[in-house]
């Protein structure tokens, strides 16, 4: 990878870690400040999620001030702010100001905060957008990002990740070593007394571990072999984390190989020549 690329990328990750971070101390600022003053509203939305909670939020953010808006006008105020399921938003946040009659103490000034701390929110969340275009831009001039992004759940995000904390690619010598470098390979911990005690390495890098492991969990969505393989492990007695590392520990065997082969991933191993040639009618091999 060019030098210039890995600085990049390495700068940007940091930032957004730094973003994300932010939003979600945010996030749990604006829940704590809610459930002191409208608890009621704090439990309708997922504010972490909802971008439509979060513009009400601008605006309105006491039951008093709800309940003298109306249905009808809160509606509209959404909606001339590009809220989506405007309707449902305002209707959730009417019925929940219908539940709380009292005023609670500190109102006034937590209702200011709350305002605040959800237009924070929001100008991080667009914050958030610039810098993932910039990452997606950044990480597709990778001479081997359409490869890392063809890996089910590994999309751009994870996948600049992945070259940022994997670092040199040609360093690691076979599928073992790349899964090992992630601890995804349990090692032997024996005692005098017992034997066979897997443990996770007590050196690996946690970065790289935590992209294949939310590459891994993504992949699971939607039909597939991922999908496949870990319904497979829950079969076979593994809880959910289990499940998932086990597959991240495949995934990593898959990846390898698509970087050394320098091919995209495709639900079903590529044929080789000579399977091609023993699944032919022998009519046609003799030809």
């Amino acid at each position: 990878m060019p030098a210039q690329l890995a600085a990049d990328l390495a700068l940007l990750t940091a930032h957004r870690t730094d973003l994300v971070t932010d939003r979600v101390r945010t996030v749990n600022r604006l829940r704590d400040v809610l459930t002191g003053m409208f608890p009621a509203l704090e439990r309708a939305f997922d504010y972490s999620a909802r971008k439509g909670a979060l513009v009400l939020l601008t605006g309105y953010q006491t039951p008093a001030a709800l309940r003298r808006r109306g249905l009808a006008r809160l509606t509209s105020w959404l909606l001339n702010r590009g809220v989506r399921d405007a309707d449902s938003v305002a209707s959730t946040a009417i019925e929940a100001a219908q539940a709380q009659q009292t005023a609670l103490p500190g109102e006034d000034t937590a209702a200011q905060i709350v305002a605040d701390l959800a237009t924070q929110i929001l100008a991080l969340d667009d914050r958030l957008k610039r810098i993932d275009q910039q990452f997606r831009d950044a990480f597709r001039t990778h001479p081997q990002a359409a490869i890392i992004e063809s890996l089910p759940g590994m999309g751009s995000i994870l996948g600049a990740e992945f070259v940022v904390a994997a670092g040199d690619l040609t360093a690691y010598t076979d599928a073992g070593h790349l899964a090992s470098a992630a601890g995804l390979v349990s090692v032997p911990r024996d005692s005098g007394r017992r034997t066979g005690n897997l443990h996770r390495p007590k050196r690996y890098s946690r970065r790289l571990r935590r992209v294949f492991y939310l590459s891994a969990q993504t992949s699971i969505i939607r039909g597939g072999p991922n999908r496949e393989y870990y319904l497979k492990k829950r079969g076979e007695g593994c809880k959910h984390v289990q499940a998932v590392i086990a597959l991240a520990r495949r995934r990593t065997s898959a990846l390898w190989a698509l970087l050394r082969d320098d091919r995209a991933f495709t639900p079903t191993p590529p044929i080789t020549q000579t399977a091609w040639l023993t699944s032919r009618p022998q009519s046609q091999q003799r030809g």
